[in-house]
């Protein structure tokens, strides 16, 4: 496929997602995080189009994606994505997941393996892998916190809050373009739909350990420390998974270092 070919709305269990796709190659599926949508891979995906054929899309709820009318769950958006790969005929796909991205694409993997070439997951929130860490239970009730401010309708203070007490720290609310800004607004329901699902931050690691193609795990060096003990416990049992530490670089290396996080994923999957 060529250089700038979209497709606008594909259907996926029963509702239409907006897709882009991009570049020629190997098949390469984008899956972002929370309180996002598919341009958060701006700054990233014409350099992985020269090499790839690259493919991002609004999950459900999400920008120009439409939403189910029952509250989702992750499960749903990791269905979202198989639906997307075999409706577009891409599989097996090379994968790449941040965040809350990165925890759809490993729970798809554990169970659909078969979609997969290999996968590329940065920070994936599995608070479940990291129970112990005292940090987790505070980063559990900050986002307590946002939830029951958007339920309040302040979005906006929830948002700041998500921005500057979980993810990102103090004064990045304020570095963030206004579009930027307005779209995590835009957001914060889906974000607090999220949160809902009671198993939003678990894994079944046995199922995990059945995986079998190639895995690169990143973290930024930058990160909260928890992050570490998630990918350490994923890189017991996932074989052959390599960890990677992205120098300087924190939660979201392909807004802040985008250069760098091309460089590992390109690096790992044309190997």
């Amino acid at each position: 496929m060529g250089y700038g070919l979209a497709v606008p709305l594909v259907d996926v269990n029963g509702l239409r997602l907006l897709t882009e796709e991009s570049g020629s190659g190997d098949p390469l599926v984008l899956v972002y995080g929370s309180w996002d949508d598919r341009r958060v891979w701006a700054l990233i995906e014409d350099d992985l189009a020269r090499s790839f054929h690259v493919i991002s899309y609004d999950r459900r709820g999400h920008g120009g994606s439409e939403d189910s009318q029952e509250p989702g769950s992750r499960r749903d958006d990791e269905d979202d994505l198989a639906g997307l790969i075999e409706a577009l005929d891409l599989g097996p796909a090379h994968v790449v997941g941040n965040s809350f991205g990165a925890s759809i694409a490993l729970g798809l993997a554990a169970r659909r393996p078969e979609l997969f070439h290999a996968l590329c997951a940065h920070e994936p929130p599995l608070m479940s892998l990291a129970a112990d860490d005292p940090i987790v239970a505070e980063v559990g009730e900050r986002v307590t916190s946002v939830v029951e401010q958007i339920e309040r309708g302040q979005a906006e203070a929830a948002a700041r809050d998500f921005v500057e007490n979980v993810a990102l720290g103090p004064g990045a609310w304020e570095m963030m373009p206004d579009e930027d800004r307005a779209a995590m607004v835009g957001l914060a329901d889906t974000f607090a739909a999220e949160q809902r699902d009671s198993a939003w931050a678990d894994i079944d690691l046995d199922s995990v350990s059945g995986i079998r193609f190639p895995v690169l795990l990143t973290q930024g060096e930058e990160s909260p420390p928890f992050f570490s003990k998630i990918i350490a416990r994923l890189a017991e049992v996932i074989e052959g998974a390599e960890v990677s530490t992205l120098s300087r670089t924190g939660h979201v290396p392909h807004m802040t270092h985008p250069a760098e996080y091309v460089a590992a994923i390109s690096g790992f999957l044309t190997r």
